[in-house]
């Protein structure tokens, strides 16, 4: 459960997709400018990624991975198809986004034509294919932490995007130097926006430093008492070595 719960929030926050690795930032420009665009386009994103990071987690452990085949019997143990996980991939996540282009369509016209080319081009959406290649990358081990991995960094992505579609709309009323206007000072509030979301590292990394404080001040004993006797050997010496020049 503590594994669980670590991964879902390092996903926002931490290793968020947007302000950590700058993945999906054209979509995140382009569609931010309202709020109800940046929720609908959010809400594609997290579904997409918690449906095709699990999908392409049993992909990778029972099919490219190397010995992945080893289920079909022992002459195909020594195979290895991670050369496609790419094309493999790309295709799950294609497949995902043309079901969520029909359901969007059918029953939300109206976000169909404001997300526009935007929605059919999840499917290139770096931040997607990050997700998995990440999963592929960190080794997940179930596909449960696979499941909780691919939605917590489409939440993630979520928050980006709707965090920075309300700054834009409120920012329109706003003396705003014309030297930054539009991208200009996006990419800054953006750029603040990471430190802040970064801040939350010290959350999960708190709890190791006491351990690390216990062993420096033992070392700083066992050094102190290596003094002390070398010291009290010294000066033992120092008195025999007197003693003999007096005799």
């Amino acid at each position: 459960m503590l594994e669980h719960t670590e991964l879902f929030f390092k996903s926002i926050f931490i290793d968020n997709m947007v302000f950590a690795t700058f993945l999906g930032m054209c979509s995140y420009l382009a569609v931010s400018k309202k709020v109800t665009t940046a929720v609908g386009l959010g809400a594609a994103v997290i579904f997409v990624l918690s449906v095709t990071v699990p999908l392409n987690w049993l992909l990778d452990q029972y099919l490219l991975k190397d010995g992945a085949l080893a289920w079909l019997g022992p002459e195909y143990a020594d195979y290895n198809l991670s050369f496609l996980s790419f094309i493999l991939f790309i295709a799950t996540i294609a497949t995902m986004v043309q079901l969520v282009e029909i359901v969007v369509e059918k029953f939300s016209p109206a976000l169909y034509n404001s997300l526009g080319i935007f929605l059919p081009l999840i499917a290139v959406n770096c931040a997607i294919l990050g997700g998995s290649l990440f999963m592929q990358a960190r080794e997940i081990s179930s596909l449960g932490l696979a499941f909780n991995y691919g939605l917590s960094s489409g939440i993630g992505w979520f928050l980006a995007i709707l965090a920075i579609a309300a700054i834009r709309e409120k920012i329109r009323y706003s003396n705003v130097p014309p030297p930054l206007r539009g991208l200009g000072i996006t990419f800054i509030i953006t750029g603040l926006m990471a430190i802040g979301f970064m801040s939350f590292g010290g959350m999960l990394t708190g709890g190791d430093e006491v351990p690390v404080a216990e062993e420096n001040t033992t070392a700083q004993q066992e050094k102190e008492e290596e003094n002390k006797k070398l010291d009290e050997e010294t000066a033992q010496n120092t008195v025999s070595y007197n003693a003999i020049e007096k005799e």
